[in-house]
């Protein structure tokens, strides 16, 4: 949705198309100003990005064979490794 309104944004306006569609125009100038500046971003969000550059890391290390179960138990917890480990990259 935030892409949608960010290619008809010229046209007609946040607040019109958020009317329209089920979206707060609050929750999109929040998505728009975690774009712009990524330290906006929750402090989870933030962690889980960092810890996907650890189990990246783990991952070439053992030449990507290791599954989530081996490098969860070197990089954290296994709920944060889980959500990190969804993360694309």
């Amino acid at each position: 949705m935030i892409a949608f309104i960010d290619a008809h944004r010229a046209v007609h306006g946040v607040e019109p198309i958020c009317r329209v569609l089920p979206i707060a125009p609050s929750t999109y100038h929040a998505h728009a100003a975690r774009r712009a500046d990524p330290s906006k971003a929750p402090a989870r969000s933030r962690s889980d990005a960092e810890l996907s550059g650890a189990i990246r890391q783990v991952w070439d290390a053992n030449f990507q064979v290791y599954g989530y179960a081996r490098c969860g138990g070197s990089c954290g917890g296994r709920a944060s490794m889980w959500r990190a480990a969804r993360l694309p990259g």
